[in-house]
C-alpha cells in the first residue's frame, strides 16, 4: 500500500516514534526470570535483549516477541578491561553491551524506553546505575532487583 507520508521521508527528516522500546538484560544466574519477563511482554514489543553467559554452550533458543533482537555474550570469548590481558569478569560483557547500545540507540535521550534488568549483583548494579545516572532514564522505567 502506497503511503505518501512515507514517500517524502529522508535521512534528514525528523522521525517521531512514540512506541515503547524495551531493553532486557540478564545472565546465566537469571535465565528462568529472564524467560518469565520476556513472556510477559506484549507480542508487538520491540527492542534488545542481552544475555551474558560463561560460554557458548549455555546459549539456547530464547522465546521473545518477534521484534526483539537477542544477543548472547559469552565471557569465555571476550577480553576483560582493555590493555590488561585479563579475562572478562562476570557482569562486564553485559555492562559493556548496554553502554554501547545506549550510545547508539538513545543518543537523543531515553525517550519511551523501558528496561528490565536481571542477573548478578555486578551486572544489575552497573546497568541500573548507567541507565538512571548516565542515560537519564527515570527509576520507574528501570525494573531491576532492589540493590542494597
Amino acid at each position: 500500500m502506497y503511503r505518501p507520508d512515507h514517500a517524502t521521508h529522508t535521512a534528514t527528516t525528523a522521525h517521531h516514534d512514540d512506541r515503547v522500546q524495551f531493553l532486557v538484560v540478564g545472565d546465566e544466574t537469571s535465565l528462568a526470570q529472564l524467560e518469565a519477563e520476556l513472556a510477559l511482554l506484549p507480542l508487538c514489543a520491540r527492542g534488545r535483549v542481552f544475555v551474558e553467559v560463561e560460554d557458548a554452550e549455555q546459549v539456547f533458543a530464547l522465546a521473545t516477541p518477534m521484534r526483539m533482537t537477542v544477543t548472547w555474550l559469552a565471557r569465555s570469548h571476550r577480553s576483560g578491561r582493555p590493555g590488561t590481558g585479563e579475562r572478562c569478569a562476570r557482569g562486564e560483557a553485559g555492562s559493556r553491551a548496554v553502554r554501547a547500545w545506549c550510545d547508539e540507540m538513545l543518543c537523543d535521550g531515553p525517550g519511551e524506553t523501558r528496561a528490565i534488568v536481571t542477573g548478578g549483583f555486578t551486572l544489575a548494579t552497573e546497568v541500573r546505575d548507567h541507565l538512571i545516572h548516565t542515560v537519564g532514564m527515570s527509576p520507574d522505567a528501570v525494573a531491576a532487583p532492589t540493590l542494597r
